[in-house]
């Protein structure tokens, strides 16, 4: 490092100008996707490589939602056809063929991979964010965006006003809470919308039924992965992944086709 000269405040600088240049940036998107698990982060990437400004929204300081827990802390990621395939060839994810349909993946791995794709794709993450509330819209009813701010405020209990990003898409992407339909659900009764949460679990039946129903909720509003199970009532397939990959490209499918449309 001998001739380069590095002072404090010229660290602080090169942090400010990048940083606020991102959040100026992004303050208006495309699709802003809430939650940065397995659906969130395959979403991303087909919304991304569509051309599509996305923006993935994240709580904690780091990806990957369940994946990382796997099955009870278990170095194995279990997936079917046709997740194993889309995981292969989108995603160049390694997979060992154990039978009966099955393939298991390593979590790193399969966390690795999906956000190295999605930001290659253009997709850009923040971490450390908490969505508190939605952006909504009359005539017709539409949500148009979110309110947030950062973890570590959520984190101090203190009060503080959120800032804004603008999205014409915002996705669930939550998992098990349905954090985002729930918090529109509850602050505009109007709309009509009921979270009545995840049932048992019942793996085969399971896996099906939340590819089925991701999708749009409302003029704006989409869901993915186990959002979708807890917003319609439908059964936990547990330890296996392959739904939320299958869903996580359906919603991305279902927003290009949407927004292309208008």
């Amino acid at each position: 490092m001998a001739g380069v000269s590095i002072s404090e405040v010229g660290i602080t600088r090169a942090i400010m100008r990048s940083a606020l240049k991102i959040l100026d940036e992004y303050s208006s998107v495309d699709v802003a996707i809430v939650g940065a698990g397995p659906s969130g982060m395959t979403a991303a990437y087909y919304l991304a490589r569509a051309g599509l400004k996305t923006i993935v929204l994240e709580r904690r300081f780091s990806f990957g939602g369940g994946i990382g827990g796997a099955a009870s802390h278990l170095p194995s990621i279990v997936v079917e056809y046709p997740a194993s395939e889309i995981l292969s060839e989108d995603f160049g994810v390694r997979l060992q063929d154990m039978g009966d349909g099955l393939f298991v993946i390593d979590p790193a791995e399969m966390m690795a991979k999906l956000a190295t794709r999605a930001i290659d794709a253009g997709a850009k993450f923040l971490l450390g964010i908490n969505v508190e509330d939605v952006i909504i819209r009359d005539n017709p009813p539409r949500i148009a965006g979110l309110a947030v701010y950062w973890s570590s405020i959520q984190m101090a209990n203190i009060h503080t006003d959120p800032f804004f990003i603008e999205a014409k898409a915002v996705v669930d992407a939550t998992g098990h809470d349905a954090e985002v339909v729930t918090v529109a659900a509850r602050k505009n009764p109007d709309l009509g919308l009921k979270v009545p949460g995840e049932r048992s679990a019942y793996a085969s039946v399971a896996e099906d039924l939340v590819v089925k129903y991701t999708g749009r909720v409302m003029e704006g509003l989409y869901v993915t992965g186990m959002a979708v199970a807890a917003v319609y009532g439908l059964p936990r397939m547990g330890p296996i992944f392959g739904s939320m990959i299958m869903s996580g490209k359906r919603v991305a499918e279902l927003i290009i086709n949407d927004l292309r449309s208008r």
